[in-house]
């Protein structure tokens, strides 16, 4: 099975958990930037959450499917439609050969996620298959999706049953009467308040500056991509000038150049930074993160290790739970 992309859209790259192990190379993990949607998404067809998925940035992607197969969309709300039916989100869903998948316009959210059953069939590349566009490795190619690339599936891996049979003739789809509930995720509550924790060079700045930190909205500005969020608000100040020695940085990293405006960073960020770090947004907002888009207005809140490690270790059981009720449901499609 395969899908013949006809319209790119803004940005749609495959994505997986990302390439971990090679930090120390100069190697940016990449991966998918809202990584539980991700996950899910391959839950819901049988994966086990590691496979590749296309990550759809914003609206105007536009594909074919080459044959019968299930699928799951989740993320954002871009308004997915198969030939002009509304696909329902956050559930398996059966399509048939010939249908035309296009994501229409965006009422939430910046991201969503295609996942196939069984995987989309891309080379591993240092161990994951996620496309890292500023080395142009993994993916397909090493880059975004084109109008006319033909994406293959790994069928042979796929779990569920084929339903062709019990499709209605004037149907284009099948989808189960069940779904998740996105509110389950961090970044579906429509709250933009990012829970961060002090970072390095935190007290290197003025006290007014951590005060606007906390206390005003700042701005997605335009220029922001998967390597970074750049924001716009009132400029962060160091107590006084200095130079800092380049040392690790990682997902979420806030930095704050010469002109006092943070970057957050993302999930194709570089592996070493030189700017001040004020902060660090904690692991549980960064899909809560990933989901903005331009002109999207946030507020920071300073939290602790403790709450933070708290938060994150009920999710992760939260998590656990979901994956088998998820595997019971599909049980009961054979």
């Amino acid at each position: 099975m395969s899908i013949i992309v006809e319209k790119l859209g803004l940005l749609t790259t495959i994505q997986d958990i990302g390439r971990t192990g090679y930090g120390r190379d100069g190697v940016s993990i990449t991966g998918a930037m809202d990584r539980p949607a991700h996950v899910i998404a391959n839950w819901l067809v049988g994966n086990t959450g590691h496979e590749p998925a296309l990550e759809i940035t914003l609206a105007g992607f536009v594909a074919e499917f080459t044959a019968d197969c299930w699928i799951a969309v989740t993320g954002g709300q871009l308004t997915p439609m198969i030939d002009g039916q509304l696909l329902p989100m956050w559930r398996p869903v059966y399509v048939r050969q010939g249908s035309r998948l296009s994501f229409k316009k965006v009422e939430s959210g910046c991201r969503a996620y295609l996942a196939v059953a069984g995987g989309w069939d891309v080379p591993s590349v240092m161990g994951s298959a996620s496309t890292y566009l500023r080395a142009g490795i993994g993916g397909y190619r090493g880059r975004a999706l084109r109008e006319g690339d033909l994406l293959g599936t790994s069928t042979e891996h796929c779990m569920l049953p084929e339903l062709s049979d019990e499709l209605d003739r004037d149907s284009s789809l099948y989808a189960v009467p069940w779904q998740v509930s996105p509110l389950l995720l961090p970044s579906q509550t429509g709250k933009p308040v990012i829970r961060i924790l002090p970072g390095r060079q935190w007290e290197d700045f003025t006290a007014a500056s951590r005060h606007s930190l906390l206390e005003e909205s700042y701005r997605v500005t335009p220029q922001s991509d998967r390597m970074g969020y750049r924001l716009s608000g009132s400029a962060l100040e160091l107590e006084s000038s200095q130079e800092y020695l380049s040392e690790a940085v990682t997902h979420g990293t806030i930095q704050v150049p010469a002109d006092g405006q943070p970057i957050v960073l993302m999930s194709d960020r570089q592996t070493l930074g030189g700017y001040a770090k004020i902060a660090q947004v904690i692991s549980l907002d960064l899909p809560v993160m990933a989901q903005l888009a331009p002109g999207d207005y946030i507020r920071f809140e300073k939290v602790s290790i403790a709450e933070a490690q708290q938060w994150y270790g009920t999710w992760v059981r939260e998590l656990r739970v979901l994956r088998k009720m998820i595997e019971q449901k599909l049980k009961e499609l054979h």
